[in-house]
């Protein structure tokens, strides 16, 4: 079976969302109430996150609108003023967007050739002479948990925790070791690993954030991202093992990175607690006691519906095929790899497109055979790349404050959720038991958010306990 690139083609949404900071280090913001554009807002949010969408790009430049997520466009009118609504002719609304060498943008409407520009409040169109105050600093918008993916060499950036080191050789990102945490802090970036630790200036993992571990960004339409050091440096893979490291001298393109959030991989697991696997290229078993990289899986799903897709480590998605069988040779928009899913506790049955449920045959084949499941039909879901959660709402991430005893739902940079293995992989999660920054905090099912520092407890222990629970797979 032909070789798979595993970077998606054409970026999803979420790759050409941004934030835009002004020089007074507050967000371009989408003003619903006050029918305006403003740069008020201290945080990136909803109102403040747009998409890019790209007419015309070069090296250095590129042919821009500005689409909120309401819909609706930035828009410069004739007499300076700044307002959103549809464009009404063909350059309304279009921009010049030029990228600076210290990360800076400035956006040039192409009508008048006036800058975006703000005061700290208000924002305008008003001067064609460029100045600092014209200057916006990017902010990608996806998901703080990213891989980072090198176009040069069609390889993932991976930790390596046993050296202190970060390689750029991992051909299919399903290990947790290829997750990274983007923090933004005082307009530079820190890159923290699965372990917590996080990538420095001299090209070694270190335990704690610091001057010596923020970089600043360039960031282009796309999903493409660039790391400095603001004087002259770039990480980017070096040497025969492709170390990422700090330099001055990347080839052509070595120093850019797709950014893309951090899929979830899945193994699963028969009633006869065998792995299903992909063996043969393409035929799908439950076979193996062992735990491998061909018994991973990732797991793709829409939020508003049952339905997912789940992709081997070939590259290729589990599709019905002729005679029932569950073969891993699917392309992203074929209808048989899209299966509807039923959860039952901890476990998940998968309904084929023909409405048949997967079964293993008594070969241990996957098949689409079963018209009524029952517990053979049954799969333990596990996940086999996420030590910990970061979780992110409607209004922002979910973390806490040294100021504060709750949980919020709003916050600007997340916490970290371990995932503590628990009796038959449940997790507490209502009724519920986080740890949150090592303290466990007790979630009452109706009152507010309490930290509890917990006596120290063994997982049974706690999946025992009373209260509703969220089931989560076990790392």
């Amino acid at each position: 079976m032909a070789e798979v690139d595993w970077i998606h083609r054409h970026p999803k949404a979420e790759a050409l969302r941004v934030g835009l900071i002004s020089w007074a280090g507050t967000y371009l913001t989408f003003e619903a109430y006050k029918s305006t554009v403003t740069a008020t807002a201290k945080s990136l949010g909803r109102r403040q996150t747009w998409e890019l969408l790209v007419s015309n790009e070069h090296e250095t430049q590129a042919v821009v609108r500005l689409k909120s997520l309401q819909g609706l466009y930035l828009l410069c009118e004739a007499d300076g003023t700044v307002c959103y609504g549809k464009p009404r002719t063909s350059h309304h609304g279009c921009f010049l967007l030029r990228f600076h060498r210290n990360g800076k943008w400035t956006l040039q409407c192409i009508i008048s050739g006036r800058y975006l520009e703000s005061d700290g409040q208000d924002v305008f169109c008003n001067s064609r002479v460029l100045s600092a105050y014209h200057m916006w600093t990017p902010r990608p918008a996806l998901h703080v948990h990213v891989i980072l993916y090198s176009p040069t060499y069609h390889s993932y950036a991976r930790a390596d925790h046993t050296v202190g080191r970060v390689w750029v050789d991992a051909a299919v990102p399903c290990l947790e070791e290829c997750g990274f945490l983007l923090h933004f802090q005082d307009g530079c970036y820190h890159l923290e690993t699965s372990t917590h630790h996080f990538l420095s200036r001299v090209d070694r993992l270190v335990p704690k954030r610091s001057t010596q571990t923020a970089f600043h960004m360039q960031v282009r339409p796309r999903g493409l991202v660039a790391l400095c050091d603001g004087e002259g440096g770039s990480l980017y893979p070096q040497g025969s093992h492709l170390l990422l490291g700090l330099g001055s001298t990347p080839m052509k393109g070595e120093e850019w990175f797709v950014l893309q959030h951090f899929p979830a991989w899945v193994s699963l697991k028969s009633k006869s607690r065998r792995f299903l696997s992909v063996i043969y290229d393409a035929e799908v078993c439950a076979a193996s006691e062992r735990l491998t990289q061909m018994s991973l899986f990732q797991y793709e799903c829409d939020s508003e519906s049952p339905i997912l897709q789940l992709r081997s480590a070939n590259g290729f998605y589990l599709a019905q095929r002729r005679h029932r069988a569950i073969i891993a040779d699917g392309h992203p928009m074929e209808s048989d790899t899209f299966f509807r899913v039923h959860w039952n506790c901890g476990k998940i049955t998968l309904q084929s497109p023909n409405g048949r449920f997967l079964s293993i045959a008594s070969n241990g084949l996957l098949m689409s055979n079963v018209t009524i499941p029952g517990p053979n039909e049954e799969l333990g879901i596990r996940f086999a790349n996420r030590p910990f959660l970061v979780l992110r709402g409607r209004y922002g991430y979910v973390g806490s404050s040294s100021d504060h005893d709750l949980l919020k739902c709003n916050m600007d940079q997340p916490d970290c959720i371990q995932l503590l293995p628990c009796h038959q992989g449940i997790y507490h999660f209502q009724g519920w038991i986080l740890l949150v920054n090592n303290i466990l905090w007790h979630l009452p099912p109706l009152g507010k958010i309490c930290p509890q520092l917990l006596y120290r407890t063994s997982g049974e222990q706690l999946a025992y306990g009373a209260g509703t629970q969220w089931l989560l797979p076990p790392s």
